[in-house]
């Protein structure tokens, strides 16, 4: 008997490993979650619209910004002074207008073929459409003009953080170089990059728990979507065009990543959230799988099978009582 029970137990024993090992082999093969999570952001690169000297620096680096703020000034003087004389243009255009509209506003009032010709009438004419033509160029030159000193205050296009700032009082700020990079605040994300054989166990929506590695408060988020493709290292073309196949494939397979992206809906206030850090990416949506169910299952199953043995044996050991008649 004591040989039956030991030889039952060394199998339940081996098959509770057994099972514990699928669990696990399972859990890291088909459970949604990956230590391969990034936090990353938005960058704007700011570069100035006008070309001209930095006078000013008004941020430094690291620092939280708003849209709208000021972060540096490009040398305003010569545009001011082109203002000026855009501005100037513009009145003297609008004299010169008003002076042939007058002309021909008082030719018209002439008798046609007797103190002026219809040739003359149309030349005066055409000459104030001129004129007005000029004033309005020069409406939009003082307009352009009033653009350019208002842009040599660059300002920040959205909530942010200066990043790697090297600018300084002194450089040359040319049109479209970027001079700063700007990390948008208000676009954190997290990319979490799930082996392909888990991409079936998440839907879109589903919530998600973000453990950054520097064991700061869990981050809540939410699924938003799945990449559609990532790069095929084998698909390049060789000579003639013709694909470009490694023709070695050994027999063990490794699973792609496939990039999830996960928006973030609740951070912790005391947690620093920077662009670039690693984290572990969980689905709390109970479809993870257990490790131990398997084996708890087959105890269980045990259990219950030797409590009704137990009590089958109980009732056949269980003397019955026979009723006699009187």
């Amino acid at each position: 008997m004591k040989t039956a029970v030991r030889i039952l137990f060394t199998l339940v024993l081996l098959a509770s490993v057994g099972l514990i090992g699928y669990d696990m082999a399972a859990y890291y093969l088909y459970s949604p979650w990956t230590r391969d999570g990034r936090v990353r952001a938005y960058v704007v690169t700011v570069a100035p619209d006008i070309a001209g000297y930095v006078t000013d620096v008004r941020v430094h680096d690291n620092q939280s910004v708003k849209k709208g703020d000021v972060l540096f000034v490009i040398d305003p003087d010569r545009y001011r002074i082109a203002l000026a004389n855009a501005e100037a243009t513009v009145a003297a255009r609008l004299a010169q207008y008003r002076k042939v509209q007058q002309q021909f506003d008082r030719r018209s009032k002439l008798t046609l073929n007797l103190s002026i010709t219809a040739e003359d009438l149309e030349n005066f004419r055409r000459e104030t459409e001129s004129e007005n033509a000029n004033y309005q160029q020069s409406l939009a030159e003082r307009n352009l003009a009033s653009l350019n000193l208002e842009r040599t205050e660059v300002r920040a296009t959205v909530n942010g953080f200066v990043t790697n700032l090297s600018l300084k009082v002194g450089d040359y700020g040319s049109p479209g170089k970027p001079v700063l990079g700007l990390i948008d605040s208000d676009s954190y994300w997290v990319d979490g990059y799930f082996e392909e054989t888990k991409i079936p166990q998440i839907a879109i929506g589903a919530p998600v728990a973000i453990q950054l590695m520097d064991g700061a408060p869990e981050l809540q988020g939410r699924v938003e979507s799945v990449a559609r493709g990532i790069t095929d290292y084998d698909g390049h073309d060789g000579p003639e065009l013709l694909a470009s196949i490694n023709p070695t494939f050994t027999w063990v397979r490794l699973a792609q990543r496939i990039p999830v992206r996960v928006r973030l809906t609740n951070v912790p206030p005391d947690v620093l959230v920077s662009a670039g850090m690693t984290c572990t990416v969980v689905l709390t949506d109970g479809t993870h799988i257990e490790i131990g169910a398997s084996a708890k299952r087959l105890l269980a199953a045990i259990r219950e099978w030797f409590s009704d043995d137990t009590v089958a044996s109980a009732q056949i050991s269980t003397p019955q009582t026979v009723s006699h008649g009187p």
